[in-house]
């Protein structure tokens, strides 16, 4: 149990440490106007026109970073600083958010995966909390399985959308040569924080796997 408090702990860390960089990182460049005067709301219409989605909606939501493309109900919902927002950082993390729209328009299966496994991570975290007083044991198993598996599953999906991002901004002409390494960097950052969750989720399930073999010694 104390190995699993140290790798749970030694991952935190790293998390706090990249998500303080990451929103360093934003910050920095939320000073570096697009040239072309486009916000974020601008930046993710356009994409999702170029890509011929018609159907899908971009709306503000309040607070900081909580950018995020909802296939339920096939909304682009973007923070207000980016939605209004006419700097390198609105537009990275718009073009980012409709990327996930373009993954959902093609059915990519990475995404379509995770879609699927949120609601069971949720069911089930539902069910153990009630069971968890008299199966303490099936929590660690149970309990654990979605929330190891979603952020390696995450994983790829953020980084294909980061790459689709930025390939459709050098290639609409929407970035320059002076912005785009910068919208490059900020969603590199971006995906350090899934690097961290993913890689965090293989050492609980090498954990886990040492348990078990542990214990049919």
């Amino acid at each position: 149990m104390f190995t699993y408090w140290i790798i749970l702990g030694v991952f935190m860390l790293l998390s706090w440490i990249i998500s303080s960089r990451l929103k360093s990182k934003f910050r920095k460049y939320a000073q570096v106007p697009m040239n072309s005067g486009i916000t974020g709301k601008d930046v993710a219409e356009k994409m999702l026109r170029d890509n011929g989605i018609l159907d899908v909606q971009v709306i503000s939501v309040e607070g900081e970073l909580t950018d995020h493309y909802n296939p339920m109900n096939k909304t682009v919902n973007l923070s207000r600083d980016v939605y209004y927002g006419n700097h390198v950082s609105a537009a990275a993390v718009a073009a980012h958010e409709c990327g996930h729209a373009v993954q959902h328009a093609q059915a990519y299966a990475w995404l379509n995966l995770r879609t699927t496994l949120v609601p069971l991570q949720n069911v089930s975290a539902t069910i153990m909390n009630a069971l968890f007083m008299i199966m303490i044991f099936g929590s660690f198993i149970i309990h654990g399985l979605f929330p190891i598996a979603l952020p390696i599953i995450t994983l790829p999906v953020e980084i294909n959308a980061s790459n689709r991002a930025l390939l459709w901004l050098n290639s609409a002409g929407i970035t320059s040569y002076e912005t785009h390494p910068k919208a490059q960097d900020a969603l590199r950052w971006a995906a350090y924080t899934y690097v961290v969750a993913a890689l965090g989720s293989l050492a609980m399930l090498m954990y886990y796997i040492m348990i078990y073999l542990g214990s049919k010694d």
